[in-house]
């Protein structure tokens, strides 16, 4: 069969756009390059140990795995070489010419123009290959898949424009060779010194040997030659499988930059070796920022698995609940079989323990941020619940076995503070809360300015009586989960009639008994009026300031939660709502002592749309609303 000759094919737009943001973004560390690129050398020795697991003839008789390291000052090149998995052709076109992701488009809608936060979502979206264009304005790949003969070996060459060339070569060894065509002003990575000093800072936590030609002075030159013998960089040990005492801070971050693919450095971390029914080590991070696909819940998880420190899978979704998918690392597990699928790992009682040990653990870790004295543990809580507290309410309903831990670590807005953020915990709420007060009292809404504002609260403003302010997506899916806390009711204060309970003394109650006496007349008038619209018309008393509300029924959906399903296009069930009237209120007061038998229907129309309205509502019909309310104007005396 004839070999195809040399073509010329043009990247993928998104590959455009992102070299131009690699190059001039990550300008200020160009160093990376050789982490990210190592990295990537990394995990395709990974790949080739997995593969070989049930084929070890594609180690062929090369099963001493290595990544190699060296510099040609002639030429003004720097090749990084593996013999790992390798690439077949139609592999390499796929992986370095396309970047075949979900969630692409939303990735590049975050870019903002900004150098510093793009170069931390482009670490995020994992494409450290062509972090290589930062310092070579021409990249070469020679590389040929473990299993396929020599020559079939692929050479894949581009200067990071629109397009790269690709041929078919003869490549005796497999795996890749990545050989980087300086830019001119970039010799200082000319460097055994550099490159080596690199390395250890970045990659001594890589479990393979990196290797580098060895270094003498030659007293005849007078200067610097390498020999042909070659030396290990770094420690080429696992950094899981270390003793805690013998790492230091940074050879954990710069590992978890290397699992994650992230630039900065993670919120914080645990490293744990378990021992018992089931034997593992974990080595678990918490990023400091959400990536920009948290919400694909459809996703794999963050999480390596390795058996007997032998790679087996990325993103093994079995070792961690959904809701923590935030979660970076590695467990290392000494029962599992090398050959563990995806499909064993469902079964696997074993998985089950870990999977309930590491969110256990998982959750400990929050709990130190959440409660600790220390304000910089209590701002790196903070930091967490901006970044990921949405998802991390989806365990309420989730994790029946840690539902009462996780509403610990809740963070609310409420009334008693005066801006969006969310810091008050539950526990919070119930140390201050008023004398004989039962329940914790919460109002969901589009946003909070919706919230701050709802007719609801009046009566609660009035008497100091502190509420939730709830408008994330989510939370009314999570309050169908978490009904109480602490063995206190959680309570909508649009939802049912309002019971104060003993926030409300008998003089009060005794007064509302007679005022609803007094405006049965008026009640009916409007039921009858609004049979169309409303369930029921009755008095309240949690009004102060507005004429009139919206409560849904105890048992029925939130008008907030119907309008979020209308809006996904979900089939929302039809309920109509009950309108509560302020007596204390000069409308209502004057619809119930004058003669407007004309206009009755519109002014009862116009105080049910207002309420629907003030709730983040929107109107069947304005025109009708606009009509009314003009014609209304007109006659009023």
């Amino acid at each position: 069969m004839t070999a195809p000759e040399k073509q010329t094919l043009g990247f993928q737009a998104e590959v455009k756009q992102l070299l131009q943001l690699m190059i001039h973004s990550l300008y200020s560390n160009k160093e990376i390059f050789l982490r990210e690129l190592i990295s990537n050398a990394s995990d395709a020795s990974d790949k080739l140990r997995f593969e070989a697991i049930n084929n070890d003839a594609l180690y062929g008789n090369d099963h001493e795995l290595k990544i190699k390291v060296g510099f040609d000052k002639a030429a003004r090149t720097i090749t990084i070489s593996d013999n790992g998995i390798g690439m077949s052709r139609d592999e390499t076109i796929s992986h370095l010419g396309t970047i075949a992701k979900s969630g692409t488009k939303e990735f590049f809608g975050k870019l903002s123009g900004d150098q510093q936060k793009d170069a931390a979502l482009i670490g995020q979206f994992g494409v450290g290959f062509y972090s290589g264009f930062i310092i070579a304005d021409k990249i070469t790949v020679e590389t040929r898949r473990a299993g396929l003969d020599a020559s079939e070996g692929v050479r894949w060459e581009s200067g990071g424009e629109g397009d790269y060339s690709i041929e078919q070569i003869e490549k005796t060894g497999r795996g890749t060779d990545i050989i980087l065509h300086l830019r001119e002003g970039e010799d200082e990575f000319l460097s055994s010194w550099k490159l080596k000093s690199i390395i250890r800072k970045y990659s001594d936590h890589i479990s393979l040997p990196i290797v580098m030609q060895k270094e003498e002075y030659d007293e005849e030159k007078k200067e610097t030659v390498l020999r042909d013998e070659t030396e290990t960089v770094n420690q080429a040990s696992a950094l899981w499988a270390r003793s805690k005492s013998e790492i230091t801070p940074e050879q954990y971050d710069e590992f978890y930059k290397h699992v994650s693919h992230d630039f900065q450095s993670p919120l914080t971390y645990t490293h744990n070796r378990v021992e018992g029914r089931s034997e593992y080590t974990q080595l678990l991070y918490i990023p400091a920022k959400a990536p920009f696909d948290l919400w694909d819940r459809n996703k794999r998880g963050g999480l390596k698995l390795y058996v007997k420190r032998v790679f087996i899978m990325d993103d093994a979704e079995q070792l961690m609940p959904t809701y923590l998918r935030m979660v970076k690392g590695v467990i290392d597990s000494a029962d599992l079989p090398l050959n563990v699928s995806r499909e064993i790992l469902q079964e696997s009682r074993d998985v089950r323990v870990i999977r309930e040990g590491s969110t256990k653990r998982v959750i400990g870790m929050l709990e130190e941020l959440a409660n600790a004295d220390e304000q910089e543990k209590k701002d790196k809580y903070a930091t967490f619940w901006t970044e990921f507290g949405q998802v991390l309410k989806e365990g309420i309903g989730e994790d029946a076995a840690n539902k009462d831990r996780l509403a610990k670590l809740l963070r609310f807005a409420s009334t008693a503070n005066d801006n969006d953020e969310q810091t008050v915990s539950l526990e919070q709420f119930l140390a201050r809360a008023k004398e004989g007060q039962d329940k914790i009292y919460y109002v969901t809404a589009d946003n909070y300015v919706a919230a701050k504002n709802s007719p609801h609260l009046e009566i609660f403003r009035k008497k100091g009586v502190e509420v939730l302010l709830l408008t994330d997506r989510v939370d009314e899916w999570m309050l169908s989960f978490l009904t109480e806390f602490d063995g206190k009711e959680l309570v909508s204060v649009a939802k049912g009639g309002l019971d104060l309970g003993a926030l409300e003394d008998e003089a009060e109650k005794k007064e509302h008994e007679e005022t609803q006496t007094s405006y049965q007349d008026l009640v009916g008038k409007m039921k009858e009026a609004l049979a169309d619209k409303a369930k029921d018309v009755r008095v309240t008393f949690r009004l102060t300031d507005s004429p009139a509300c919206l409560v849904a029924d105890e048992n029925e959906l939130s008008g907030n939660l119907l309008r979020m399903l209308k809006a996904a296009g979900q089939n929302a069930p039809e309920s109509k709502p009950i309108l509560e009237i302020n007596p204390d209120h000069p409308l209502v007061q004057r619809l119930k002592a004058e003669d407007v038998a004309s206009s009755f229907a519109d002014w009862a129309n116009i105080l049910f749309d207002q309420a629907l309205l003030a709730e983040g509502g929107s109107l069947a019909d304005p025109a009708s609303f606009v009509k009314r309310l003009n014609e209304l104007l007109l006659s009023a005396k």
